[in-house]
């Protein structure tokens, strides 16, 4: 009887292994770089769409809408900030409960709407004011008018909070993040995911804004809406082969439960031996699938909620999370706390050039655009030189770059993303600089031919006088955007990515909402005969001084980063990663048994590799 128990229960557990592998098999054929096409599809639609949009929506303010300058200017980064914060609501949603996967398709869906809002009111004459080709004494378009403008805007930034955070970490999801694997490979998926990104916004820039300004807003419109409804659809086909994380819960009320629990032990003394504060791999599972946070020594006082007391736990595995909390859900909250400082120092920058939408438009519209006498580069289009000079620097970056810099640094990426951000700082405060100056020229060369007081006239000198900051600014982005990007990926809890992913877009909506401010502050006590940012005739303000201005604060910031960056500590991590583990080492942990590999990155970025029994 003995003997059959026994052979029973070897035979069930022989079956909970084989069903493990089958899974762990089953897993290992999901995702992988097939299921790019279907994902990247829905985002570079998104970008295809916003790009070809906003790129052009100061022609369509001023232009076809008849709003003065500085009001149009605010309503684009007033909405552009708007549809930058509201991606913390859709990784909310998609963190806690309903996954990445749905979060895409139904975000999808309401940005298709939006889409389908705007081309309908650029298509009905009820819709917008009556045409002014001068651009003196226009009536602006009614509140109604306006109104049906917002409500579509609307509706697209609500969809843009569920697509931005969700898509490039459902994309990251398809690969082995792991810092192990990521260091051992030869190409930089953030990189990529960008320059998939400006690929799309180099189109838009170029077919969608000359259709705008040459065909009608209607189709200008349009075509990106019948885009965006058709990369819905390839994102919903490729679903068989994605690789679906279940959400872990609230990682806000986690947090939260965080401070509670320090809150009330705050009097209780913490054990001189971190090993002794509580941790439960079977409660943290579902947040830790591929390592723990390992304890660290910044923030101490959270620590408190992690100390065992004896009416903490009622039940072995389930205690009172409002009352005690892993170590790992406490490193989840210092990992969010060191990073905000980093994630900061990236506000400022994005107000410093939101300007490129906007004023640097304007001053293309006033400067000589032809390529031959019949055909003239559209002024929103200049932007694509910025987008090409990120295109080529990508790759650049990665082929030539990392490998010098690796020769210096011993870094299998090059250099860290703390660095790359700080170059990216630098160059953007020489893109601020060249700006200044080369108003100047233009303002000058308007002078020489008396066209100061006409702001319709086009100045006799090239519009690539302009190619500089665009180019600066572009190259700003290769180190900056995607830095940042990858660090705020790489620095947060993994449960946490998709929020993590957010606070990259809502750095840019606090910069864009900076950005009003500043320009709004400017134009209200800069005086009204020469006022730095006039309302209709740019060749009489003095935006150079604004450009001096942005530069200032650029520096100030960069000296803040610097201080940051000095002092920041990377995310104690216990990794795991499966491998097929040699001959000697399968002996040293059971002859008959398996074994993992334990890659623990401490708080200074340093890794080793631990072989444990299994």
């Amino acid at each position: 009887m003995e003997l059959e128990i026994e052979l029973q229960k070897k035979m069930t557990e022989n079956g909970d292994e084989k069903e493990e592998d089958e899974n762990k098999c089953k897993k290992k054929q999901l995702g992988g770089v097939r299921t790019m096409p279907f994902i990247l599809a829905n985002e570079i639609c998104d970008r295809f769409a916003g790009a070809g949009f906003h790129a052009n929506m100061i022609t369509y303010l001023t232009q076809v809408l008849n709003l003065p300058l500085v009001k149009a200017s605010n309503t684009l980064t007033n909405f552009g900030g708007t549809s930058s914060f509201t991606p913390l609501v859709g990784a909310f949603i998609a963190d806690s409960f309903a996954g990445r996967y749905w979060t895409i398709i139904v975000a999808s869906i309401i940005y298709v709407l939006g889409m389908v809002s705007i081309t309908i009111s650029a298509v009905l004459p009820q819709l917008r004011p009556p045409p002014c080709p001068t651009q003196v004494n226009c009536q602006e378009a009614s509140t109604l008018q306006l109104w049906v403008l917002y409500i579509a805007l609307l509706l697209t930034s609500l969809g843009t909070g569920g697509i931005r955070p969700c898509v490039v970490t459902f994309a990251a999801d398809q690969f082995d993040m792991t810092k192990s694997q990521t260091d051992s490979r030869s190409w930089n998926f953030f990189n990529w995911y960008y320059f998939c990104m400006g690929m799309a916004s180099l189109t838009a820039l170029t077919v969608v804004v000359y259709i705008q300004d040459n065909v009608s807003w209607g189709w200008g419109l349009g075509i990106p809406t019948i885009v965006m409804a058709i990369s819905i659809v390839a994102f919903i086909l490729g679903s068989p082969l994605y690789r679906k994380l279940k959400p872990g819960g609230s990682p806000f009320v986690r947090l939260t439960q965080v401070i509670v629990a320090a809150v009330k032990k705050r009097n209780s003394v913490a054990p001189n031996d971190p090993q002794l504060l509580y941790e439960n791999k079977e409660l943290d599972a579902a947040i830790s699938i591929n390592g723990r946070l390992l304890h660290s020594n910044q923030f101490k006082w959270l620590d408190h909620a992690a100390i065992v007391t004896d009416s903490d736990i009622n039940e072995p595995n389930q205690p009172n999370l409002w009352r005690l909390v892993t170590v790992h859900r406490i490193e989840e909250l210092k990992s969010i706390v060191r990073m905000l400082p980093i994630w900061a120092a990236g506000i400022l920058l994005v107000a410093s050039h939101s300007h490129l939408g906007s004023f640097t438009i304007q001053q293309a519209r006033s400067m000589d655009r032809h390529l031959s006498p019949s055909f003239q580069i559209p002024p929103a289009s200049m932007s694509i030189f910025s987008t090409l000079t990120v295109l080529a620097g990508l790759p650049l970056y990665e082929r030539l770059f990392v490998p010098l810099a690796r020769r210096f640094t011993g870094n299998p990426v090059g250099i860290t993303c703390l660095q790359r951000m700080g170059i990216g700082f630098g160059i953007n405060i020489l893109a601020a600089v060249v700006s200044g100056f080369i108003e100047i020229r233009r303002k000058t060369a308007a002078a020489q031919h008396n066209l100061l007081d006409q702001p319709t006239a086009v100045i006799p000198i090239t519009v690539f006088w302009l190619l500089p900051q665009y180019c600066l600014h572009g190259l700003a982005e290769v180190f900056m955007s995607v830095g940042h990007l990858e660090f705020l990926y790489d620095q947060s809890p993994e449960s946490m990515r998709s929020t993590a992913a957010a606070l990259f877009w809502i750095a840019i909506a606090i910069g864009n909402y900076i950005s009003t401010l500043m320009v709004s502050l400017v134009h209200k006590y800069t005086g009204k005969n020469r006022n730095w940012l006039p309302d209709r005739n740019l060749n009489r303000g003095r935006l150079e001084n604004y450009y001096w201005l942005v530069t200032g604060i650029q520096v100030i910031n960069l000296i803040y980063y610097g201080i940051c960056a000095w002092n920041y500590t990377y995310k104690p991590l216990n990794e795991q990663t499966e491998t097929e583990s040699s001959d000697e080492d399968l002996e040293s942990a059971d002859q008959n048994g398996k074994a993992s590999n334990f890659l623990n990155v401490d708080d200074k970025g340093n890794k080793e590799v631990k072989l444990v029994k299994t």
